[in-house]
């Protein structure tokens, strides 16, 4: 696969009937040169043969109605034939055509995420921060039910841990980068189906979620099950593997979880945006029609930066506390809706080991779980599947407050009390 632009028409425009773009690399005879005059009149000039592409696959044969009505029919990735940089005046003139809604350049980001720790640390902060959110309480009333299924859209998960057994469901890899690929180690090419974790990450934010307590503390929803889709592969930063990928192939992700029936998407990721439509905003939107709850981290650069999806308005997006249960200085608060533990947190790791970890993205996680645990609660109690509006209430109206404040600048809603939601959750449905 060579470089690309991403482009989403406008609803009037007239589309091509144009292949998904790996079904292009499988067999070129199905290539598209043309999508609209208009368009097309733009390769023409800065002499830049092309092939056109769809973005998403539909669900089924056809795109069913939340996927039109998220405008995922109308989003192209227009592959250049040649090894070419795409000039920065083609993307400004293209921005000003009357039929275009959004277009950016496909390029390698990398996520931010924290350093893992592997040293044996106290496990005391540990077990305070899961004392924090009521985690022990929680438990009494419930640990999930395998009915409700938690995606973990991270870099991997390592599918042979002990932790995971009986809770992983057959995932994905969606990580595919040809262009831009000289740091990047490991699996990067071609699209799969064996998600494994290359970097840890995953891992660690997994296991929050759901280990079986084998050599750790139990995860928040233990008996949930674990989607693992991979869509950030392993790239040499200095001395140390960071996380890193394309957006589409993180929307790609998420498109799929939605599709497998995900109940709850976690993503300890974010991606800063950098103009021409914002990242993740289509796909967030299918995401909201289907009832899918998303939860992000904020970011870690203890400022006021907008990191996506998590400042996307469906997405809650979770900061960070530390071991004293104060706002970590590091937890970034752009767009803010709760805080959760996310300081030294003892979980899951490569090579069936465990490690320390510090970052919003453990915060999510905890989020993550909770959101799974209520609707797991709602779905065997009563054989209700909670709305994502009225799991966000419940979290939302029983949050341990900084202030007097409805919402903190800095901590949201507040602190994640996990056993009063349960417990507002029990009253409502019983009433």
């Amino acid at each position: 696969m060579k470089s690309h632009i991403r482009l989403k028409l406008k609803e009037h425009a007239c589309f091509a009937n144009a292949p998904h773009w790996q079904q292009l690399l499988q067999n070129k005879a199905q290539a598209v040169t043309n999508l609209h005059p208009e368009i097309d009149t733009f390769f023409t000039k800065y002499r830049l043969p092309v092939w056109v592409t769809q973005e998403y696959k539909p669900s089924g044969k056809d795109w069913n109605q939340e996927e039109i009505a998220s405008g995922l029919n109308r989003v192209y990735r227009i592959i250049l034939q040649q090894d070419v940089t795409v000039p920065d005046s083609l993307i400004q003139e293209m921005r000003k055509c009357k039929i275009v809604e959004s277009v950016q350049v496909g390029a390698v980001g990398e996520a931010h995420l924290p350093t893992m720790q592997s040293a044996a640390m106290s496990m005391t902060t540990d077990m305070r921060s899961r004392q924090a959110i009521y985690l022990p309480e929680a438990h009494q009333f419930t640990q999930g039910t395998p009915e409700i299924t938690v995606a973990v859209l991270d870099t991997g998960v390592s599918l042979h841990h002990p932790e995971f057994a009986h809770a992983l469901l057959p995932g994905h890899d969606f990580v595919d980068i040809i262009d831009g690929t000289g740091k990047f180690l490991g699996d990067y090419l071609g699209a799969d189906e064996i998600p494994e974790d290359e970097v840890g990450h995953g891992t660690h934010v997994a296991g929050i979620i759901a280990a079986q307590g084998e050599s750790m503390p139990k995860g928040v929803a233990p008996n949930c099950k674990i989607l693992p889709v991979r869509v950030l592969g392993a790239m040499q930063r200095g001395n140390k593997r960071v996380g890193a990928g394309l957006v589409d192939n993180i929307n790609a992700g998420i498109k799929w979880a939605i599709d497998k029936g995900a109940d709850v998407i976690n993503m300890s990721l974010g991606i800063q945006h950098a103009g021409g439509g914002l990242p993740h905003q289509e796909v967030v939107d299918y995401a909201q029609r289907k009832g899918v709850t998303i939860i992000a981290a904020s970011g870690n650069d203890g400022t006021e930066q907008l990191y996506y999806p998590g400042s996307l308005p469906y997405v809650i997006a979770v900061g960070a506390t530390d071991e004293m249960g104060n706002i970590a200085p590091f937890s970034t608060y752009g767009k803010l809706d709760f805080v959760a533990p996310g300081t030294n947190i003892y979980s899951t790791y490569l090579n069936k080991e465990y490690a320390f970890s510090t970052g919003t993205s453990h915060a999510s996680p905890f989020v993550a779980g909770a959101v799974a645990l209520l609707k797991s609660y709602a779905l065997k109690k009563k054989g209700i599947r909670l709305q994502d509006r009225q799991v966000k209430h419940l979290i939302q109206h029983t949050a341990d407050k900084i202030d007097s404040r409805f919402k903190h600048r800095k901590a949201g809603f507040g602190k994640l009390n996990l056993i009063d939601a349960l417990k507002l959750l029990d009253y409502k449905l019983n009433y």
